[in-house]
């Protein structure tokens, strides 16, 4: 008995030291020498395998012998060779893309089993190239549009970029550009993301169980990459369409070892006004934008790579009449240095550098009078994550992050003839804000596997800063505490775990669960329902408490027809902890302490996510249902009672559909059903002396119509053979013209100070109606 006990503790011990040798190496685009992420790694006949990181690198730890590899990624030719190890080998292996005849037969392609193979929940892989079909509003693509039609994401209102995941807000996403957070992702007030499609590599959006080098938000992550340029080959792309055209520039600086990438956006909407608005008491008002990313990269060998990556983008609205004159300039800037090094076959680092910014500004004049409103917020941020393989089925991520950030809410300056106020300049916010953690993935049993991760992230609030107190009766400042610069005002930390665990039920089919706990330490305070550039970003502190979310999730999945089908269903349940609004009646005042003018409270939600997506053939496209229920409850909003949130939808289905015709037509459609969003009534108006005093219902207990709409869009690709190819896309926004409802307004009919009986009628706005589009893109 004791002889075969000491054999089963004895004999794994022995197979676990057993001779390792490792196969490592980078995967990447045989036509660019652009790195591809997320590529499959097998050796067939076993169940070893692995996945390429963000920068195209992988590594397995295997025994010695000869194995038949299997190296394959989405819309690229598979890789099927042997190779013997004795020893260490670094393996270097470039896929050429597939030709679109394969790409319509072959269904066998990179993580086609992914669905149920891997232990993430709520992850959705986006590549551009598959989003470029797919009909958008005057043919602009957008990347931010498209996630809007998955499951538990949720647009805002008609035509915006805004988008909210599981019942939370639009501060509580994530949004990196090349690990650059961008604060603000739109243009025209929300109606364009700033994401330039042909600078966008692939986007990655994380609804939950987000791995633990992410933090900083309670609700999502968008991780989009830009593209490298053309390491082999001079290229560039473009396009025109009605109200914007694009440029792309890609090319090698050295063959093989160095390569940009530039590409700029810009709207003509003002160029084609001007002419008829000159001839109006408007000459002079104007509005565009325009978007400028920029990439260069360069190998020093196969351990080390030095990438500088940048986006510049800028909204101009500017107003002119006989009486007054302003202009309002805001937009993001980033930049962000990386470097790659291999200190091993199974050890490999990203060092990260980044500069954010984000400015809006106001600046007008009437007369005598001269004003300025400025806010923003600006991060100098520093990063190492480290990868690490020490077995083929074990997968290690650990790192360490630290951030500077400088805010500034909100602040009023100006000039009345020779009467100057706020003299002593801009109001600002500091604070530090850092994070360890370490990631991993492992296999406890053949059926069951594990994906969990410990994030330690702590935040402090940074003088200088000077804190008031108020008497309770009269409202004046009564005494101050003053901070000196670098001084500690306010320090908050926390662990946030996660958890995934995935049990395979069969050879199709798995049930995954999931637990997620994150804080939020940097709060974006808006007094309206969508995400406006004047929307301020505060920070934690002494008045401000971080968001906690806390979320459990339950998920079937399920592959049908040999993998050409993906199916899931997911139960979820979202705990929400210090949200932030203003108080009930807030109206903005000069250069004030804003964090005095907010009110606390928590929401929950929970619903059901029903999704089936076809990936790879000739017929693409995918279906997604949400049933959802969201809450808030805030002591001082609505009688303390619990109340909808403003995009509590109840019901939200989107259908998406490619289909192939023939090698140059291309189609797609798009159909979005959402319950209306919640609403705040008025109940009742009266005239009392000479005033209107409004009662409003329950706070958003009143619903807006339904929102469907329905998009159509045909691509005719022109012919391969010419030294410039081309393609036209036309496009069909709101097919039936469904009149939905942007926002409503009261109409009053009579006059209040002679006619009692005033009627008070409420009126609907829509925004877009049927639009037709057309687009032509090149390539040379």
């Amino acid at each position: 008995m004791r002889l075969a006990t000491a054999a089963v503790l004895i004999v794994p011990m022995l197979a676990a030291g057993q001779q390792r040798v490792t196969l490592s190496g980078y995967i990447q685009d045989a036509a660019s020498g652009e790195r591809l992420a997320a590529a499959t790694v097998a050796i067939v006949g076993t169940s070893v395998g692995t996945y390429s990181n963000d920068y195209g690198f992988y590594s397995l730890s295997v025994v010695p012998g000869t194995y038949r590899l299997l190296v394959s990624y989405l819309g690229y030719e598979s890789l099927d060779t042997t190779v013997q190890l004795k020893a260490d080998l670094r393996l270097n292996v470039s896929l050429r893309p597939q030709a679109r005849q394969l790409q319509e037969l072959i269904v066998t392609s990179e993580r086609s089993e992914d669905n149920i193979v891997q232990a993430e929940m709520g992850r959705f892989e986006l590549p551009m190239e598959k989003l470029r079909t797919l009909p958008v509003v005057f043919g602009e693509q957008d990347l931010l549009k498209t996630i809007q039609l998955l499951p538990g994401v949720q647009g805002g209102t008609e035509g915006s970029t805004g988008y909210y995941v599981r019942g939370g807000g639009p501060d509580q996403n994530l949004i990196l550009l090349d690990e650059a957070t961008v604060y603000n992702a739109s243009h025209l007030l929300g109606f364009f993301s700033v994401f330039n499609s042909d600078a966008i590599l692939q986007a990655t959006l994380f609804k939950e169980g987000m791995p633990a080098n992410y933090g900083g938000r309670i609700s999502s992550v968008l991780d989009i990459t830009m593209k490298e340029g053309n390491s082999r080959q001079f290229h560039g792309t473009g396009g025109i369409g009605l109200i914007a055209s694009r440029l792309t520039l890609e090319g090698p600086l050295v063959k093989d070892r160095s390569s940009f990438i530039v590409s700029g956006r810009r709207t003509y909407v003002d160029v084609l006004l001007r002419p008829w608005l000159n001839t109006t008491d408007f000459a002079g008002t104007a509005y565009y934008f325009y978007d400028l990313n920029a990439k260069l990269n360069y190998r020093f060998s196969d351990k080390d790579r030095l990438y500088l990556s940048g986006y510049f983008g800028r909204d101009i609205f500017s107003f002119k009449d006989d009486f007054i004159s302003f202009s309002i300039p805001w937009g993001n800037t980033t930049t962000t240095l990386r470097w790659n090094h291999l200190f091993s076959d199974k050890l490999f680092m990203n060092a990260t550098a980044v500069y954010a910014d984000y400015q809006f500004s106001l600046t007008g004049n009437q007369e005598m009078v001269e004003f300025e409103v400025r806010s923003g917020i600006r991060d100098f941020h520093l990063k190492a994550d480290f990868d690490f393989y020490p077995a083929a089925d074990h997968h290690w991520q650990f790192g360490a992050l630290y951030t500077y950030h400088v805010f500034q809410p909100q602040s009023v300056s100006g000039r009345s003839g020779e009467t100057t106020f706020n003299p002593a300049g801009v109001d600002k916010r500091y604070a530090q804000e850092g994070a360890v953690y370490v990631h991993t993935q492992y296999d406890l049993t053949r059926r069951l596997r594990m994906s969990a991760g410990m994030r330690l992230s702590w935040f402090q609030q940074l003088g200088p800063a000077t804190l008031y107190r108020y008497d309770a009766f009269s409202g004046e400042v009564v005494d101050s505490t003053v901070y000196k610069r670098g001084q500690v005002v306010k320090s908050y930390g926390s662990p946030e775990p996660r958890l995934l665990l995935r049990y395979r039920l069969g050879a199709n089919d798995a049930l995954k669960a999931s637990y997620t706990l994150n804080q939020q330490y940097v709060h974006l305070v808006t007094n309206n329902g969508t995400t406006l550039p004047a929307d301020l970003w505060v920070p934690s502190g002494l008045l401000v408490k971080p968001q906690i979310g806390h979320q459990w999730a339950l998920g079937y999945f399920r592959n049908w027809l040999n993998n050409q089908l993906e199916s899931s269903a997911e139960i979820y349940y979202k705990k929400l902890l210090n949200q932030i609004e203003f108080r009930e009646g807030y109206t903005p005042r000069v250069n004030e302490v804003i964090e005095e003018n907010f009110v606390y409270g928590n929401g929950w939600s929970y619903g059901l996510e029903l999704y089936v997506a076809k990936k790879t053939g000739r017929y693409t496209g995918w279906a997604g249902y949400t049933l959802s229920y969201t809450r808030r409850r805030f002591p001082e909003l609505n009688e303390g009672r619990p109340f909808p949130y403003r995009f509590d939808r109840r019901h939200n289905l989107a259908v998406v559909a490619t289909a192939r015709l023939s090698d140059r037509w291309e189609i797609g459609a798009q159909f979005v059903y959402n319950t209306g969003i919640a609403y705040t009534l008025p109940k009742q108006k009266y005239f009392i002396e000479g005033n209107v005093i409004t009662f409003y219902e329950e706070l958003n207990g009143f619903r807006l119509p339904p929102y469907h709409r329905l998009d159509v869009s045909a691509t005719l690709r022109g012919k391969k053979s010419k030294p410039i190819q081309s393609d036209w896309t036309f496009g069909i926004y709101n097919v039936y013209n469904r009149q939905n409802v942007f926002f409503i307004y009261n109409e009053y009919e009579g006059i209040f100070l002679t006619d009692p009986t005033v009627t008070i009628k409420a009126k609907q706005v829509s925004l877009f109606p049927i639009i037709p589009s057309v687009t032509w893109n090149f390539r040379f």
